[in-house]
Parts: structure tokens; C-alpha cells; sequence
């Protein structure tokens, strides 16, 4: 999973739900909802190439147009086989979900969750990330977002859903809190810009 350092019940939002399960690998499959007057409608990735590139611009600018995702934009290296890779990795999972969202039928950026399986001790554990467009923020579409990601790591029977914030990233960090994420560490000069400058990073974690 990508991490993107990165709201629970949505007032005048309504929703249709379908979620296929084979076996154990999810796959979700579309979910609509009505929010704040536009359309949203959440997927998985198709493993073909117009979502890979889809995914390989949206991670080159998100990465520039915030200073609290995971690097630089001109560090995005991805390639088209390689996002095919990770797109069929999340849709073959039985420990990952990757969800993207559509406001008014445009791609508006992603959540995801991973399972920290590699051990028992860990294995009730998921990590999360999420990123938007920052033209598709403000509105409440990221507390639906993690809502239904939230839903999702329960339903499989994570205890414990966590995430990293970035310092200086208050709206986020106010956000998470109000879905009942405490702050449980910090990670000092956790990210150096190419001005010269520092920023934290820091640990929520929110008991399912």
C-alpha cells in the first residue's frame, strides 16, 4: 500500500452498496452516494491501462500540490506495468482494499487499507491512506471517505485502524480526531523539504 500521510455519519447523503466477496479477496465493486449536491461513486480499480495512468497523474499532482503526502512530485517514477502490479495486488488481496472515488463522474483521489499480517502479534492492525484532489476538498467527501473505510476494517475484523499525519496538517489531523483517533506518537524531523525546513510525522490510532 502506498501511504499517503495523509469524515462518520454524512448529513443528506444517500447510498447504494455493492460489495463482491470471492473466497476471501474483496473486491468493491461500486457504492453511490448524493453529497452536498453531487454525485460520488467509490470502485476499485480496474486492472487496465486508462486506470493506471489515471492513478500515475493523480499521484503526480497531488504529491505537488500539498506538502503532507509521502514525497515529491517529480519522484513519482511509477509506470504503467507497475501501477498494473499494484492494481491487481489490492484486487487479488484478502488483507488490502483500495477504493477510489468519482465526484460528478471526475476521479477525485483514494483511500486504501492494509492489513498488518506479518506476524499474529500485528495481524489485528490495518493501516490507512488517503489522498484528494485538493479541488474535491472541503465538502465532507474525505469523512465519507474514511466512514466507509472504517466500515470496511471492521467488517473484516481489524481491533485497530491507524494512520500517520503530518505536522502542520491541522485539518486533517481535526478531522481524525473527530472519528475518535487519539495521537499516540511522534516521529520528530520525520520529513525534510527541499527548502531546508521539518515537519513531524504522527502516529493516530483509533480502537475498532
Amino acid at each position: 500500500m502506498r501511504k499517503e500521510k495523509s469524515d462518520i455519519v454524512v448529513p443528506n447523503c444517500h447510498h447504494s452498496r455493492e460489495l463482491i466477496q470471492e473466497k476471501r479477496r474483496m473486491v468493491f465493486a461500486e457504492e453511490k452516494y448524493e453529497l452536498g449536491g453531487k454525485a460520488i461513486m467509490l470502485r476499485s480499480a480496474n486492472a487496465n491501462k486508462n486506470d493506471a495512468d489515471m492513478l500515475i497523474d493523480y499521484l503526480k499532482t497531488v504529491t505537488g500540490e500539498t506538502r503532507f503526502l509521502m514525497c515529491e512530485p517529480d519522484e513519482v517514477k511509477y509506470t504503467t506495468d507497475d501501477e498494473l502490479s499494484f492494481i491487481k495486488e489490492h484486487n487479488e488481496s484478502d488483507n488490502a482494499l483500495l477504493i477510489l472515488v468519482f465526484v460528478d463522474g471526475e476521479y477525485a483521489g483514494n483511500c486504501s487499507f492494509e492489513g498488518k499480517t506479518s506476524s499474529r502479534r500485528t495481524k489485528h492492525r490495518a493501516g490507512i491512506g488517503i489522498a484528494l484532489f485538493q479541488r474535491f476538498t472541503g465538502f465532507g467527501l474525505g469523512r465519507l471517505l474514511l466512514e466507509i473505510l472504517l466500515r470496511e476494517i471492521k467488517e473484516q475484523g481489524y481491533e485497530q485502524a491507524e494512520l500517520t499525519v503530518v505536522g502542520g496538517n491541522d485539518r486533517a489531523y481535526h478531522l481524525y480526531e473527530s472519528l475518535g483517533f487519539k495521537e499516540c506518537g511522534r516521529i520528530p524531523k520525520a520529513n525534510k523539504y527541499d527548502d531546508g525546513t521539518y515537519s513531524d510525522d504522527i502516529l493516530m490510532a483509533l480502537p475498532l
